[in-house]
C-alpha cells in the first residue's frame, strides 16, 4: 500500500487530492516518481471517488496514464467503465466505453447507458465527449448518435442543448422545443428555445435570469412571424432592486403584440389584463411610502366593459405612517394618496388625506370596545373627463367625509383536554356624513360593493377610492370556533349589516336599506388530510342562496382530490354576463407507486354545459431520469382563437440529482 500526494487519475477527480492505490504489485521509480502496478489495481482519492483497473502506470504529475479492464467511479451510481484508458495531459481517453449514471438503481439493470467506441474526458473544459455513441435502456439500443458532448458531473453550469420536449395541438401541429442553455457565471444565465411547429412558423422563447447581491432580474418571452404575415409575440419582465435596509425598487413589465397571442400559444393564465410599471417602496418600523405607476393592456373582451380599466395611472403615491400609543393602547395613523389617471384624451388627478384616531379598551369581562375617528379629505383636478351624469367637465372637485366607529365584542372561551371553544359576538356602529355626490367621474377605480363575510367590520365596503360609503350603518355578527390538541379545528360565522339611510346598490350586490342578505362562513381542518370551506349569502327575505363558494381538500402529498363550486346569480355589478354564475373546479393527485404520479384539473361551467379548461399529466420519476406526458383541452372562444387541445411529453436523464 502507497500514500502520495499524486495528480489526477480519473475524470472529476481534483489533482491535488492524496490517493490510496492498492495492488498486488506496485513499483515506485525513485528517480522518475513513476508508479507502475501489477494486477488488479484499485485507487481511491480523499473525495471517495475511485477507479479499478489492471496493470496501471502513471507518471509522477499525472500527465501520463494507463491501464486496462478499468472501472472509474464519479458518484454514488456514476461510472465509466472501458476496456483501455490512457490519461495524457487535461485529456483523459476511454476505448470500448460505457458511461452510466444508474449503478444499483434497478435490480435488473440500469436504467440507462450511453456505449461508444471512445469517451473522452478533457479536464480543462470539463466536458465528456462521446465518439460513435449508443443510448442504451435496460441494455437495449434506442438511440446511434456519431458524436455527442455533455459536463461531466462535477459541473454546476455548462452550456449546451438541453433535453427537448416534444407536444402536438390540433390548430399548430407537433411542436418540437429545442432549448439552448447559456452560462455566463454563477449567477447570470439564459435559456433560449427554438420551437419548430408543423402546422405554423417556428417559435424563439427566451428567458434571461440574473443574481446580484441585492438585486435579481427575471425577463421571459417569445417571438413568432406567423404563416398569416404578422408578427406576435410577448415579454414578461420583472426587475427587483435592494436600495438599502429600508427601500427596495421594481420595474415590471408585461406586454403581448395581441388579445390571443398568450392563450394560442400556451402562455396564457387566465390574466384578465397585463400590467407594466415601476414601483418605488421605502419602509420601516412604523410606516411605509410606495410610488408605483401602471400602464394596462386589456386582454378581455366586450361583456367586460363595465370591468375594464379606466386608463393608465401615472404615478400613484401611496403612504402610511402610525404613532406610538399615546396612553394605553390607543394609536394614530395618517395616511396619504396621490394617483393620476390618463387615458383616451382624459387626464384627472387625486389626492387623499386620511387621519385615523383608534382606541382598543378590554374591560370588565373580557369586553372589548374599539373607538375610532376618522377624517379624509379628497382633491379631484378634471381635465376633459366624464362625469357621473355623462357631461364632460375640466376643473377642481373636493370632498370631505368625517367618519368614526364604535366595536363591541366578547370573547367567551372554554378550554377543555380535548376541544377547547370560542363564542364571539361582535357588532360595529359606523357613523358617516351622509352626501350626495358618492363618485365623481364615470370611469374611476370603483366596481361597487359585493356583501361577503370579509367586508363586514371593515373600514370601507366600497372597493377601490373612488366610491364613498355614504350614511350610517352597522355590522353583527356570531363566530363559534374549537379545537383540540390534535390539530382540528372547525369554525362558524353568521353575519349581517343594517344601514340606516337609503341604500342606492346594485340589488344584486346583497345591500339593502335597512338590513342587508346573510352572510357567513364554515371551515374544518384536521390539519393532516382533511381542509373544508365554505362562504355563502341568503336572501335577507326569502332566506333563497344568492351566493356561494365551496372549496374541499382530501389527502395529503402527491395523493389528493381537490373540488371547488361558486355559484352566483346575476352578478353584474361587477360586469360579468347576466347569466348565474355556476361554476366547478376539480383537482386530483394520485401517487399511483414511489415512482409514478398523476394530476388531473378540470373547470366546469354548469350554465354553459361545458368544460371551460382541462388537463391530465402522468409523471415517472426515476433515479436516473425523468418524463411526463401531458394532455390539456381549453375550450375558449376569442376572436382567432377557438379553443386548442394540447398533447406534451417531456424527458431527461439525472445524474446524482441533477437534471439534464
Amino acid at each position: 500500500m502507497l500514500f502520495a500526494p499524486m495528480p489526477l487519475f480519473a475524470i472529476g477527480v481534483n489533482a491535488n487530492e492524496p490517493k490510496t492505490i492498492k495492488s498486488e504489485k506496485i513499483e515506485y521509480d525513485v528517480k522518475s516518481g513513476a508508479v507502475k502496478t501489477s494486477g488488479k489495481t484499485e485507487i481511491t482519492n480523499a473525495s471517495g471517488q475511485r477507479m479499478t483497473l489492471t496493470d496501471s502506470y502513471m507518471s509522477k504529475n499525472g500527465d501520463n496514464m494507463s491501464g486496462k479492464d478499468v472501472q472509474i467511479w464519479l458518484g454514488q451510481h456514476v461510472y465509466i467503465k472501458s476496456d483501455n484508458i490512457t490519461h495524457n495531459g487535461p485529456d483523459t481517453i476511454a476505448k470500448n466505453a460505457e458511461f452510466t449514471a444508474c449503478d444499483g438503481c434497478d435490480t435488473f439493470g440500469n436504467a440507462w447507458a450511453i456505449w461508444a467506441s471512445k469517451i473522452t474526458h478533457n479536464m480543462d473544459e470539463r466536458m465528456l465527449s462521446f465518439y460513435n455513441m449508443v443510448f442504451k435502456t435496460y441494455d437495449l439500443p434506442v438511440l446511434w448518435l456519431p458524436y455527442y458532448t455533455m459536463p461531466d458531473p462535477g459541473v454546476k453550469h455548462k452550456s449546451g442543448f438541453l433535453m427537448a420536449s416534444f407536444g402536438s395541438t390540433n390548430k399548430m401541429g407537433t411542436q418540437i422545443n429545442i432549448p439552448v442553455y447559456v452560462n455566463f457565471s454563477d449567477y447570470h444565465d439564459a435559456t433560449v428555445t427554438f420551437s419548430y411547429l408543423t402546422k405554423e412558423n417556428p417559435l424563439f422563447q427566451l428567458e434571461h435570469r440574473l443574481n446580484l447581491s441585492h438585486a435579481e432580474f427575471r425577463t421571459r418571452g417569445s417571438f413568432t412571424h406567423n404563416k398569416e404575415g404578422d408578427n406576435r409575440w410577448h415579454i414578461f419582465n420583472n426587475d427587483k432592486v435592494d436600495l438599502g435596509e429600508h427601500a427596495r425598487a421594481s420595474v415590471y413589465i408585461a406586454r403581448t403584440s395581441d388579445k390571443t397571442y398568450l392563450q394560442k400559444y400556451g402562455f396564457f393564465n387566465s390574466e384578465p389584463y397585463l400590467d407594466s410599471g415601476v414601483k418605488l417602496e421605502l419602509f420601516e418600523s412604523s410606516g411605509y411610502i410606495v410610488a408605483d405607476t401602471h400602464d394596462f393592456q386589456e386582454l378581455r373582451e366586450g361583456n367586460w366593459v363595465q370591468a375594464r380599466l379606466g386608463g393608465n395611472i401615472l404615478p400613484n403615491i401611496r403612504g402610511v405612517y402610525q404613532t406610538k400609543p399615546f396612553f394605553k393602547e390607543t394609536y394614530a395613523t395618517f395616511g396619504t394618496d396621490v394617483l393620476g389617471i390618463v387615458g383616451d384624451g382624459t387626464m384627472a388627478q387625486r389626492m387623499v388625506g386620511d387621519a385615523r384616531i383608534t382606541s382598543p379598551w378590554t374591560l370588565w369581562g373580557g369586553n372589548r370596545f374599539t373607538v375610532s375617528l376618522d377624517a379624509r379629505y379628497d382633491v379631484y383636478n378634471f381635465d376633459n373627463t366624464i362625469m357621473i351624469d355623462h357631461s364632460e367637465f375640466s376643473g377642481l372637485k373636493t370632498r370631505f367625509l368625517p367618519s368614526g366607529y364604535v366595536e363591541w365584542g366578547l370573547p367567551l372561551v372554554r378550554p377543555a383536554k380535548s376541544w377547547s371553544q370560542t363564542l364571539e359576538p361582535r357588532a360595529r356602529l359606523t357613523m358617516r356624513r351622509r352626501v350626495d355626490d358618492e363618485q365623481f367621474a364615470e370611469n374611476n377605480d370603483s366596481v361597487g360593493a359585493f356583501l361577503s363575510d370579509t367586508v363586514l367590520f371593515s373600514d370601507n365596503r366600497f372597493s377601490g377610492y373612488d366610491l364613498w360609503e355614504n350614511g350610517t350603518f352597522a355590522d353583527y355578527g356570531l363566530r363559534w370556533a374549537a379545537f383540540n390538541p390534535d390539530g382540528r379545528q372547525v369554525e362558524v360565522f353568521l353575519g349581517e349589516s343594517y344601514d340606516f339611510s337609503e341604500k342606492v346598490t346594485d340589488p344584486n350586490s346583497g345591500f339593502h336599506t335597512g338590513r342587508s342578505d346573510y352572510v357567513g362562513r364554515i371551515g374544518f381542518s384536521n390539519s393532516r388530510w382533511l381542509t373544508l370551506s365554505e362562504r355563502f349569502r341568503f336572501d335577507r327575505d326569502s332566506f333563497d342562496l344568492r351566493h356561494s363558494e365551496t372549496s374541499a381538500r382530501i389527502g395529503r402529498g402527491q395523493t389528493y382530490l381537490s373540488l371547488g363550486h361558486i355559484w352566483a346569480q346575476q352578478l353584474s355589478n361587477i360586469g360579468s354576463r347576466e347569466n348565474n354564475t355556476n361554476e366547478s373546479t376539480v383537482g386530483a393527485g394520485l401517487r399511483l407507486s414511489g415512482r409514478w404520479s398523476l394530476q388531473v384539473n378540470g373547470i366546469y361551467n354548469w350554465t354553459e354545459d361545458n368544460f371551460l379548461k382541462h388537463n391530465a399529466t402522468l409523471f415517472y420519476n426515476h433515479p436516473c431520469y425523468y418524463f411526463s406526458i401531458g394532455y390539456q383541452r381549453d375550450n375558449a372562444v376569442r376572436r382567432d382563437y377557438s379553443g386548442n387541445t394540447t398533447f406534451q411529453f417531456r424527458f431527461g436523464i439525472s445524474i446524482d440529482g441533477q437534471h439534464y
